[in-house]
C-alpha cells in the first residue's frame, strides 16, 4: 500500500486483513532498513493486532526525494499522514532508533491517535540544552558521514550481499529471516544481475547528519524549528527501552527522552544489541506484552 504526502509516496506493509476487532499496531524501522525486517515480530503480533509497518521516506519501496527532505519533522509528518489516511486510533506504536523518534514526534503532533508507544533507543536531543553559537559536528561524525558517501552499495548478486552483511558486526547477530528480508526488500536488482541498496549512500548521509547533530546536542531543526519540544506534550504512556550491548550514546539519548516525556517507563533488553527485533524478536514480544499489561 502507499500513502502520499506532499508528493512523496510512503509504502506500507500489512500483516493479515484489516479487522475492526483487532487494535492497530504500527512498526517503524530505523535508518537504512525496511519494513519487512519486522516480519518475525509482525507475524507473532498479527493474531491479536492489525499490524502495519512503513518504509520510511528514502527507504525500500517509498519515494526518495532529493534535497533537504530528511529532517525529523519530515518523517514524523509522514507517520501522521499514514495514521490519518488509514484512520487509525488507539494505536500502539513500536519504533526503533530514528523510527522510534518518528513515533514520539508524531504522538506529540497527533495525540489522539496513539494509545501507547514502545520506543527502542530513540534518537533524541534535548531542546532545553544550551547550545554554543555556531556549534558544529565533531570531526568523528564528519568523518563518518564522508565514509558513508563511499560505502559499497552494489553487489554481484543477492547472495553476495547477504554474505557481506552477515560478516559485518552490525548484522552478525541478526536472525536469518530478518537478514534475508533486508536483502530481498532493501536492495533492487540491476539489469546486469547485480543488486544495489535502495537507500543509497547519498540518502543515508542526508539522514545521518540530523541524527549526529541530535546525538551531539547541536540539532536546531530547519526553517520549521526544532520539533523535540513535542516530547513534553505526549499524552499516552511511553516505554523507552535500551539494549545491554548497544553503544553508550543510545543509553544517553534514552535518558534525555525519559526526562522529557510526561508518562514514561523504562525497559532494558539484557544480552541484546541495538537491533533487538532482528536479533531476538522474542525479547521484544515479551516487552510489548508486559507494557500492554502494565498500561491496561
Amino acid at each position: 500500500m502507499w500513502i502520499e504526502r506532499e508528493g512523496v509516496r510512503i509504502a506500507l506493509c500489512r500483516w493479515g486483513q484489516e479487522d475492526p476487532g483487532k487494535p492497530p499496531l504500527l512498526l517503524v524501522h530505523g535508518t537504512g532498513f525496511v519494513s519487512d525486517i519486522w516480519d518475525e515480530v509482525a507475524k507473532a503480533l498479527a493474531p491479536v493486532h492489525t499490524v502495519y509497518a512503513i518504509d520510511r521516506r528514502g527507504h525500500g519501496a517509498s519515494d526518495k526525494p532529493t534535497g533537504d527532505s530528511y529532517h525529523f519533522l519530515d518523517f514524523a509528518l509522514d507517520v501522521c499522514a499514514v495514521t490519518e489516511a488509514l484512520d487509525l486510533s488507539e494505536l500502539l506504536g513500536v519504533g526503533h532508533s530514528a523510527g522510534a523518534t518518528d513515533l514520539l514526534l508524531a504522538a506529540g503532533l497527533a495525540p489522539g491517535r496513539f494509545s501507547r508507544l514502545l520506543v527502542m533507543e530513540p534518537t533524541i536531543t534535548d531542546p532545553r540544552t544550551k547550545r554554543s553559537e555556531g556549534s558544529e559536528l565533531s570531526d568523528e561524525s564528519r568523518t563518518f558521514l564522508q565514509r558513508t558517501l563511499y560505502r559499497r552499495s552494489a553487489f554481484e548478486c543477492a547472495n553476495a550481499a547477504r554474505q557481506r552483511l552477515r560478516a559485518a558486526p552490525a548484522f552478525a547477530r541478526w536472525s536469518e529471516p530478518a537478514l534475508l528480508a533486508y536483502v530481498q526488500h532493501g536492495f533492487e536488482p540491476l539489469p546486469d544481475g547485480r543488486v544495489r541498496l535502495l537507500c543509497t549512500p547519498e540518502i543515508e548521509a542526508a539522514m545521518l547528519r540530523p541524527i549526529f547533530e541530535a546525538m551531539e546536542q547541536i540539532y536546531t531543526g530547519d526553517a520549521r524549528g526544532n520539533p523535540f519540544h513535542l516530547l513534553s506534550e505526549i499524552e499516552c504512556p511511553v516505554c523507552v527501552t535500551t539494549a545491554e550491548r548497544s553503544d553508550p550514546i543510545y543509553k544517553e539519548m534514552a535518558s534525555r527522552a525519559f526526562a522529557m516525556i510526561p508518562v514514561v517507563s523504562r525497559w532494558t533488553f539484557e544480552g541484546a544489541g541495538h537491533c533487538v527485533a532482528q536479533e531476538a524478536p522474542a525479547l521484544l514480544l515479551g516487552a510489548i506484552e508486559k507494557f500492554k499489561a502494565d498500561t491496561g
